[in-house]
């Protein structure tokens, strides 16, 4: 890997772990803010729903733009809203305005997240294009046990409004550097293509994304309630069950981004579908089976997440001259399977309790193996940065 290679996956870590940081933190931060602007938590969780649907609205906007336009300056432009919009949520006057900032966040993270994934697709060597994802998403899933929880002491030690001005800072700072970094990617490196009849293609293959999402989030949603109920957990114990669980992501994003490319972005992404299906039903056996429990979600987000990372090699590999728009439709459907899954998960646990919940994650992660056999014919290979194999 060339010193260019090196930059554009350190920039792109750093970018997704600010991206990650700012969706995970905002939900420890919701006591202080409900308290700050006298409204309930129910009202204050609405910060959260508007991120979720205004990113899954305008992702595949800006991922069609990317293809036809360029990436970089889309990523530039959301980081420059990014640090307006979380400028804005720390010092809003009124509640409405605090709406009204996490509806612009949304925006900016729905032109960058899924870009850093297709830019970095468009320059990874085609025999290092697994690995070269998967440290790039590792910086997202870092953020769910690191990015938090900095977030969360900086909150006790300053308040909750300069975690935004510390984000809003940092963002300003990956505006400049991310401009210079991908000017430098030449124009003629970026595939230009319309959709050309391949929408409902493309929806049937992130289709497979939507149902991972269920099979992962389901569960997770309502891991600390079933732990607390079930386990009889105090919140420390939470915290350090959590912190397994973010780990295991991390491990399994690069894992899998090294065995993706020496067994083949298919091979994989199937292999951890079925293994996630099994490990489920394991963690439905043993999830009150005291400190055995730690090591269960450890391997269940190690293989839940080595294949989200493999699939997305997987579809940057089938739709090589539409990556923008195809990572973006893959971040809709993956927040769309977020949220079906948080109903599915609070319908389980209403009729039948926590216990059910792992089983009815493995049947939604054996249904996503059956939706990635589908075929997508595959297209050659291509490096932008050939010198770098």
């Amino acid at each position: 890997m060339g010193l260019r290679g090196r930059v554009s996956l350190i920039v792109g870590w750093i970018t997704l772990f600010l991206m990650g940081t700012d969706l995970f933190v905002v939900s420890p931060l919701l006591p202080f803010i409900s308290e700050a602007y006298n409204v309930s938590s129910a009202m204050t969780g609405w910060m959260v729903t508007v991120f979720a649907v205004t990113y899954a609205i305008a992702a595949p906007f800006f991922g069609w733009a990317s293809d036809n336009n360029g990436r970089g300056i889309f990523i530039t432009f959301g980081l420059i809203l990014f640090t307006f919009s979380n400028a804005l949520t720390a010092f809003s006057p009124s509640f409405a305005w605090l709406i009204i900032s996490r509806i612009l966040a949304g925006l900016s993270v729905a032109a960058i997240t899924p870009l850093i994934y297709a830019i970095i697709s468009d320059i990874a060597p085609s025999n290092r294009r697994g690995t070269w994802l998967s440290i790039v998403v590792s910086g997202h899933l870092t953020a769910l046990w690191a990015g938090a929880p900095l977030g969360t002491l900086l909150e006790l030690i300053l308040g909750w409004r300069s975690v935004f001005v510390v984000m809003a800072i940092i963002g300003t700072i990956l505006a400049v550097v991310n401009f210079k970094t991908w000017k430098s990617v030449p124009e003629s490196d970026l595939t230009r293509n319309s959709l050309e009849g391949n929408l409902l293609r493309i929806l049937g293959s992130v289709s497979v994304t939507t149902i991972w999402a269920i099979s992962m989030y389901a569960l997770y949603i309502y891991l600390g309630a079933a732990l607390y109920s079930e386990n009889k957990f105090s919140s420390s114990e939470i915290a350090l069950a959590v912190t397994f669980y973010g780990i295991g992501a991390v491990l399994g994003s690069l894992i899998s981004g090294q065995f993706t490319d020496r067994f083949g972005e298919r091979k994989i992404s199937k292999a951890t579908l079925i293994f996630l299906s099994l490990i489920l039903v394991c963690l439905g056996i043993f999830f009150s089976s005291g400190d055995w429990i730690y090591f269960f979600l450890l391997i269940w987000a190690l293989a839940g997440y080595a294949g989200f990372t493999s699939y997305q090699a997987r579809l940057t590999v089938e739709y090589p001259k539409e990556r923008g728009i195809v990572m973006a439709w893959n971040n809709t459907a993956l927040y769309i399977g977020i949220t079906i899954g948080s109903m599915i998960g609070g319908y389980v646990i209403s009729n039948w309790g926590y216990p059910f919940l792992p089983y009815v994650c493995s049947i939604a992660a054996i249904i996503s193996f059956v939706l990635s056999t589908q075929k997508v014919q595959e297209t050659k290979k291509e490096s932008a940065f050939p010198a770098d194999r």
